[in-house]
């Protein structure tokens, strides 16, 4: 097994961490879109962290930083190994994965808001498919439109915040098989 750095464990703990606060302080502040799209439907405050991670350190750390944030903001808000948990890890996970590979294949061109539309898109349409798969009724998918709709503005927010955000977190590049700021 391989030597862990500490300062990417420190890092990366430092990141699950505030994604969890998010995710957690999220479900419990009202939001005006529950009314419309029903009960469980957030933000996505939380995709702000795995955007700038993406962003910052690529791929690999943002699906580990998102799947780890919703275990943490499972365990936290006492939904862990729930339905809502089950969607919430599956649509994190997808979309931090889409977002990091379309930023790895499209040599960095795309902008953050763009992935930010991407991982909402990929957020929606996995949970709406796992849940279908979980209640064996692809009925749900008649809401997928209404959720996309919905989509566009939390992403189109998510984007901004979280280019901000990556603007401020520090850059390491691996040379010589030691972090440095570059």
């Amino acid at each position: 097994m391989g030597r862990i750095n500490t300062r990417v464990l420190v890092r990366t703990s430092l990141l699950v961490a505030g994604a969890a606060t998010l995710h957690v302080l999220e479900t419990l502040v009202p939001n005006p879109f529950a009314v419309l799209l029903g009960p469980g439907a957030k933000l996505g405050l939380a995709n702000i962290v795995t955007l700038a991670v993406v962003l910052s350190y690529g791929v690999k750390q943002a699906v580990v930083v998102a799947a780890l944030r919703a275990v943490l903001g499972g365990l936290l808000g006492g939904t862990f190994l729930t339905f809502g948990f089950l969607l919430s890890f599956a649509g994190a996970v997808a979309s931090a994965l889409v977002m990091g590979l379309s930023w790895r294949l499209s040599a960095s061109r795309l902008s953050a808001l763009g992935l930010s539309l991407l991982g909402a898109v990929t957020h929606n349409v996995t949970q709406i498919l796992v849940a279908s798969l979980l209640v064996s009724h692809f009925g749900l998918l008649v809401h997928l439109p209404y959720l996309l709709f919905f989509a566009l503005p939390t992403g189109y927010f998510v984007g901004i915040v979280g280019q901000l955000l990556h603007r401020h977190l520090p850059k390491e590049v691996l040379r010589n098989g030691a972090f440095r700021k570059i």
